[in-house]
């Protein structure tokens, strides 16, 4: 892993669709990054099973379970409201507020906030 931080334009909670790979095309919602931010984890998206044992100590059950895989950050884009893919820009309003915008439509991008 590099020492530079991947800085991604975008967020947990944004409305994602996947423009490449398998899961071209599906859309979900970011609910995770991976430790240096390349790889996003997408609600719905990138399904693998897994085996896994019980764990007696943290209460879980053993058995196949379905779980996200992550997706690289460049095979996702951001959603707009009518639902187009679009990348991200950045805009300062007149009072110095610096907020993401979109740049299809120069739309300002809600802060979702957890």
């Amino acid at each position: 892993m590099s020492q530079a931080q991947n800085n991604t334009k975008l967020r947990i909670g944004d409305t994602v669709v996947v423009t490449s790979g398998a899961h071209k095309g599906s859309t979900g919602t970011i609910n995770r990054f991976n430790g240096d931010r390349s790889r996003v984890f997408v609600d719905g998206v990138n399904m693998v099973k897994r085996h896994e044992k019980p764990q007696a100590a943290l209460g879980r059950n053993g058995g196949i379970i379905e779980k996200e895989a992550s997706v690289h950050v460049s095979n996702v884009s951001l959603m707009t409201a009518d639902g187009t893919p679009t990348r991200v820009g950045y805009q300062r309003l007149e009072n110095g507020q610096k907020v993401r915008v979109a740049r299809k439509t120069g739309e300002q991008i809600e802060r979702v906030r957890s």
